[in-house]
């Protein structure tokens, strides 16, 4: 891992040969790193001090605008090259995300086959299996023996993104068996493939959910996972590094949309306009959301201004049962999102919250009884006992409420992410206010009459 110091030196070299030097030793992602932190008139410097094939392996890790930056800075020739090496799932990813008219433009500078493959990739719906898949993978011939296998993967396989697993397709290119480099190694070199190959293959259509890949490859520790079409014909591969970047990416997505950031794709180090644009909408709609619980106040001023001590007890009930909702919320959404779970287990999950948040209720009810009997003067304690039953009642409906949204979103094909903290905490609001000050007006209609 290239460290702060090490970066320090490096930036310190004026000697460009030994900087090129060093840096051709290093890992490509450490290299990668580097290159972003320098200052944007010095990155394209020492992107040309790399070797060809380590400046292809250093941009696939670079972010996509300091792609687009050296993009810009690159002549066409070593553009065209460097677009031209990179694997074919990598430069759909880096497609993505440039404008229009340059990927046009760098689209008609690719070699026909890779031109091809690219369009392929791209042709598919984002956050599907056609999507992030490779067109680089082993496949073989049933009729092939063991040894002429192993000598096609040594003549014609060498720069395909895993040799690990072979796939075997007849003459229609439809995936009939799989077999691994382990079992082409260790069996005897007249064997058949069709009799050494498994035919129980797991695999992707394109068409499936990304999420749903990687679930499926960390559910059966597979390091690639094969990808057919409609007419289980092998179009491409998902590998393990693809399903490390899907993990990450809808980990990001779920716990930044769960807190109401727009998209779910903010970077720690974006700018403040985008920072602007994608949590601003949310806040303000909040804002609109939040005068429908201030609203369900607001009839009641006058029964606030003859007990005052609603003032200091309403936060408290506010703040809890929120929190509740939100414990239960990112539980069900993670267990959503991992597999774990499926809107068929809501009935388990809706028991387990609700037995864990009898227990909360309980406790968090006789808490604020507590409070309110310090806080309150001895003409007012029952507001005690309203306040503690309503925090229980309020406390069950956020456990709830937390696990059976996401569910039903996930029931109907919605990201259960949707369900964002903030929209639930403010509903909780307006009806934990609700109840709590009708609740109070008709105890003090009891106690003056």
């Amino acid at each position: 891992m290239l460290t702060q110091e090490n970066k320090n030196v490096l930036l310190e070299l004026v000697d460009l040969n030994q900087a090129k030097g060093e840096l051709n030793r290093l890992q490509a992602v450490d290299v990668g790193d580097y290159i972003e932190d320098l200052p944007p008139e010095k990155r394209a410097i020492a992107f040309r001090l790399l070797q060809k094939d380590k400046a292809t392996d250093v941009f696939e890790y670079l972010p996509p605008d300091v792609q687009e930056e050296l993009i810009s800075s690159l002549h066409t020739a070593d553009v065209r090259s460097l677009v031209d090496s990179m694997r074919p799932d990598d430069r759909a990813e880096l497609f993505d995300e440039l404008p229009a008219r340059i990927v046009k433009r760098l689209l008609q500078q690719l070699s026909p086959s890779e031109r091809a493959a690219t369009a392929t990739i791209l042709g598919y719906p984002e956050g599907t299996a056609g999507r992030v898949m490779t067109t680089e993978y082993v496949q073989l011939r049933q009729g092939l023996t063991v040894g002429e296998a192993l000598e096609k993967i040594r003549q014609t396989d060498q720069d395909k993104e895993t040799v690990y697993y072979a796939y075997v397709i007849d003459e229609r290119r439809k995936l009939v068996q799989v077999v691994s480099l382990r079992q082409l190694l260790f069996s005897i070199p007249t064997a058949r493939i069709r009799d050494i190959a498994s035919e129980r293959v797991l695999k992707a259509y394109t068409e499936m959910p990304q999420e749903e890949v990687a679930q499926l490859m960390k559910r059966y520790d597979l390091l690639a996972l094969p990808v057919v079409d409609r007419e289980d014909r092998l179009v491409g591969i998902v590998t393990i590094d693809d399903v490390v970047d899907i993990l990450e990416e809808e980990a990001t997505e779920d716990i930044q949309k769960l807190a109401g950031v727009s998209g779910g794709d903010e970077a720690a180090l974006c700018s403040p306009k985008v920072t602007i644009r994608k949590r601003l909408p949310w806040l303000l709609g909040n804002v609109v959301l939040y005068v429908g619980a201030a609203s369900a106040i607001a009839p009641f001023q006058s029964v606030i201004s003859l007990v005052p001590v609603l003032a200091v007890v309403m936060p408290i009930l506010s703040n809890a049962s929120g929190n509740v909702a939100i414990q239960a919320l990112s539980v069900t959404v993670r267990g959503l999102g991992m597999g774990e779970v499926t809107h068929r287990d809501a009935f388990q999950i809706l028991r387990k919250e609700i037995l864990a948040g009898l227990a909360s209720a309980l406790c968090l009810g006789l808490s604020l009884a507590m409070l309110s009997l310090i806080w309150a003067p001895p003409s007012e304690h029952w507001v005690a006992l309203v306040a503690g039953s309503v925090m229980m009642i309020n406390v069950l409906i956020a456990a709830s409420l937390g696990t059976l949204l996401p569910l039903g979103l996930k029931r109907m094909n919605l990201d259960p992410a949707l369900i964002s903290g903030p929209l639930l905490t403010t509903t909780l609001d307006a009806i934990g206010f609700l109840t709590f000050l009708s609740l109070v007006s008709i105890a003090l209609k009891i106690v003056g009459s």
